[in-house]
């Protein structure tokens, strides 16, 4: 692989901090590298104005196929829990590390190139990707940053000219990811089930110094960074709940140690509200169905708590239960309160009353009962706030009872401390009108394997400002029509 001069302004201290961790390796070459999308937004944030799509040389970088100076292509090495079953090695079997950037703001930013060939973790799979998933994961990505969820950002797509073979021949592309970090449960668990305990405190210790370092030196600086962790997963959870994201595989390879989301695979957005939702194809059993994400997520973290033991108390291992169990005990309360200032702030509501919980619940209850789609719900409730009922009452088949509702809301309204002259703005700006509605994402998919991106594009002007509407775009705010029919997903691996 040749060395290509680039502005990306490298300092790659994954590569540079833990030796073993990793596989050192490159990208397959491909055929014909051409970008098709590129995230000029995202690109000044890091940094990287002079990448772009008129660059020479930028989709060959992007492919794989030549290496920017100053990169470090690597493969992370990571175990997980896979549907409740243990994979003692995993690993990035498609993606390769190339380096990490500090943005504008100083932030450090792994850049990552998925689909980019096979890789020693691989697992005789031939590591490559197509342009449907890399392309939903660039959508899906966008939409939850621009929804104000932490999540890995999509800096590019571009194909490869190669054919793929995945359920009959797709065109081949690579994504370029862009991540707070790569570290994941599943990293640590690779090293604490090899009894590698030196390995396990090493990674530790950077984690620290890139995600909490004020915790750095700390006498109980392991148990700490395991309650850091609980509290941002706890708060991404109950967003991703208040906008009804189901991310479809949320295995312990795919929980970050950021708190940022992560692996767009069979991920998807409900429409008629359902707890029992599953949309992926290799969910058999409703593991992961939307109901399920803030306990998964709690059972997630306890496997993070068991590969901390030997570091929180290594001469004490019962204290290092009691102790690591009393931090996931916080998870529960944690998700509750983050969940349920966001359904106020839905609602409308600024302060807070003992009656709130219920408030809310009732009405989740109806929109189950009746079928309601869960993000025009939300929405036309600010038509309500304005005097302007009746497209929010239209959505329900009881009426009565969401008329009732109506009326406990309205006294509720009534006891925040002044009238609310800007309620249903206030409102709009936390209950989006713009998701990634999966018959849109199929749409923009389908026709992107045809060559045509023009649907992905529109698609991404949509989402890309949720909360804004804008003429043109209705299209973008309805529910699937009925012959949509029930919706499935892939990983695209």
């Amino acid at each position: 692989m040749t060395s290509s001069q680039t502005p990306f302004r490298f300092d790659n201290s994954f590569a540079r901090d833990l030796p073993g961790f990793y596989v050192a390796w490159e990208g397959a070459k491909v055929p014909s590298p051409e970008l098709i999308q590129f995230n000029t937004a995202l690109a000044e944030d890091l940094g990287l104005d002079g990448l772009h799509r008129e660059t020479a040389g930028a989709a060959e970088i992007l492919a794989g196929v030549t290496t920017p100076e100053g990169a470090s292509p690597l493969a992370q090495v990571y175990a997980g829990h896979q549907f409740g079953g243990f994979s003692p090695q995993l690993g990035d079997g498609r993606a390769l590390l190339i380096g990490e950037v500090l943005d504008q703001a100083g932030r450090r930013r792994d850049i990552q190139l998925k689909g980019s060939g096979p890789t020693p973790f691989s697992r005789g799979g031939d590591g490559k990707a197509v342009v449907g998933p890399v392309l939903r994961e660039y959508v899906i990505a966008e939409a939850m940053h621009a929804l104000g969820i932490p999540t890995t950002r999509a800096l590019a797509a571009v194909t490869t000219g190669e054919t793929v073979y995945r359920d009959g021949e797709k065109p081949g592309a690579v994504l370029t990811r862009v991540a707070a970090s790569h570290l994941r449960i599943g990293t640590f668990q690779y090293f604490a089930a090899r009894g590698e305990t030196d390995k396990v405190g090493q990674l530790a210790d950077y984690a620290i110094a890139r995600h909490d370092p004020d915790l750095t030196g700390a006498d109980d600086r392991y148990l700490h960074l395991l309650r850091r962790v609980v509290e941002r997963q706890a708060a991404l959870v109950a967003r991703w709940m208040l906008v009804g994201f189901v991310h479809g595989v949320m295995n312990t390879d795919n929980t970050t140690i950021s708190g940022e989301t992560i692996d767009y695979g069979p991920c998807a957005f409900i429409d008629a509200y359902d707890p029992a939702a599953v949309f992926s194809s290799i969910d058999h059993g409703g593991r992961y169905a939307f109901g399920r994400q803030p306990s998964i997520l709690q059972w997630n973290l306890a496997r993070l708590a068991e590969a901390l033991l030997a570091l929180i108390a290594p001469d004490d291992p019962d204290g290092a239960v009691e102790r690591a169990s009393a931090e996931l005990g916080r998870f529960a309360d944690l998700y509750r309160t983050h969940w349920l200032t966001g359904m106020r702030a839905k609602l409308g509501l600024e302060t807070e009353d003992l009656g709130d919980q219920e408030l809310c619940e009732t009405l989740l209850g109806l929109m189950q009962q009746q079928g309601v789609d869960h993000t025009l719900c939300f929405r036309r409730l600010g038509d309500a706030a304005a005097g302007a009922p009746d497209r929010f009452r239209d959505l329900f088949t009881d009426l009565p009872a969401i008329d009732a509702w109506l009326l406990d809301w309205r006294r509720r309204l009534m006891q925040e401390a002044a009238p609310d002259t800007d309620l249903k703005a206030r409102m709009n700006r936390v209950n989006p009108l713009y998701i990634p509605r999966n018959h849109k994402v199929e749409e923009a998919l389908s026709a992107a394997e045809t060559g045509d991106y023009t649907f992905v594009r529109t698609l991404l002007e949509a989402v890309g400002s949720p909360f804004e509407e804008r003429p043109g775009l209705e299209a973008y705010a309805e529910p699937a029509p009925a012959a949509f029919g029930p919706y499935q997903t892939f990983c695209g691996t």
